[in-house]
């Protein structure tokens, strides 16, 4: 089983692309090589194969959370499966996951919504994206400044609020400022429900 995140920048045609392509570029290159692992392409979209599913939904939320910190954010879905065609691009390859994540993601302007998963599973579906919904009800609102937050916790699970603050260049009491902010002890408690409950339908 893998899983593969497909989005698009909400609004890019209101900005220069040259303020937001470079930004992109860097916040996916963490993830592999492009275009065989992500590859950005008509202009704003973009695709991510995270070959450990259980990663998938933390992967989304941090390329949330780094666009948030520029002032954008993206529409993703993320579709979980096979890979039967290895491509050269990734925009190329196919199985399950890829035809799961690309439905869905047709989908979710319709539906108003920012970030989804597929996996097939029609109970599995359902509940993770009732939770996932709820938890947009903050994540899409995120400010700059939580969202750095969250960026560079999730990127460093290790740290103590101190050293993050270090990494901020704020105070230990603005950093717990801004976790509660963030919300960030329920993003941690979303990502633990859902690695546990993928383990269960992955083969």
């Amino acid at each position: 089983m893998t899983s593969v995140i497909t989005g698009d920048i909400i609004g890019s045609r209101q900005q220069k692309s040259k303020d937001w392509v470079e930004g992109l570029k860097k916040i996916l290159a963490p993830f592999g090589e492009t275009p065989s692992q992500w590859e950005i392409y008509r202009g704003d979209e973009f695709q991510i194969e995270i070959k450990n599913p259980e990663e998938a939904l933390l992967a989304a939320i941090l390329i949330k959370a780094h666009l948030k910190a520029i002032k954008l954010d993206a529409r993703m879905s993320i579709g979980f499966g096979d890979k039967t065609h290895n491509a050269e691009k990734i925009s190329e390859s196919n199985g399950s996951a890829f035809i799961n994540s690309g439905e869905l993601f047709e989908t979710l302007k319709k539906q108003k919504l920012t970030l989804a998963l597929r996996t097939g599973n029609l109970d599995f579906d359902e509940k993770l994206n009732l939770i996932i919904r709820l938890a947009l009800t903050f994540m899409d609102s995120w400010l700059v400044q939580s969202a750095e937050f969250v960026a560079v916790a999730i990127e460093n699970p290790k740290l103590s609020q101190e050293e993050i603050g270090q990494k901020l260049g704020i105070n230990q009491a603005a950093v717990s400022r801004r976790q509660k902010r963030a919300q960030f002890d329920l993003v941690t408690n979303l990502d633990r429900y859902f690695r546990k409950q993928i383990k269960q339908i992955a083969p």
